[in-house]
């Protein structure tokens, strides 16, 4: 179990510096004026997206339905963080959304609001952490 549980939470670390890093980058692609600048961000975006952030997001959901279908962990902090867990997989399939509009220059959407888009996952990590160890229900 404990091989399992390691891979779970190394492959979550990694979709989540992806979960982190690509509304930071949609926040300069939008400030972007010069031709060169947005086309190196529409690169990044799409490498992250889909070489490191899907993947890790895949086999974070693998893992975690391993431990959770194989070694029966249940409890009430579990229906919260599957719930959590769900929040995340829409929004991980919405920022694919924006790296779609962003390589067809089609972002409606300033600077402000994908700082503010940035902060959901650090709202949702430090919920799903407090379930995880403290398991208050």
């Amino acid at each position: 179990m404990l091989w399992v549980k390691s891979l779970h939470v190394v492959f979550m670390v990694t979709w989540f510096a992806g979960l982190f890093y690509l509304p930071r980058l949609f926040v300069y692609h939008s400030t972007a004026q010069d031709e060169v600048s947005i086309e190196r961000f529409k690169i990044m975006e799409r490498k992250l997206f889909y070489g490191i952030m899907t993947p890790g997001a895949i086999l974070t959901l693998a893992f975690g339905l391993w431990l959770w279908l194989g070694y029966g962990i249940s409890g009430g902090w579990m229906h919260a963080k599957l719930a959590l867990v769900a929040l995340l997989i829409v929004y991980h399939l919405y920022c694919g959304k924006l790296v779609r509009d962003f390589k067809h220059d089609r972002n409606r959407r300033g600077h402000v609001y994908y700082r503010w888009f940035n902060e959901l996952p650090v709202v949702i990590l430090f919920a799903v952490v407090i379930l995880v160890i403290v398991k208050p229900f």
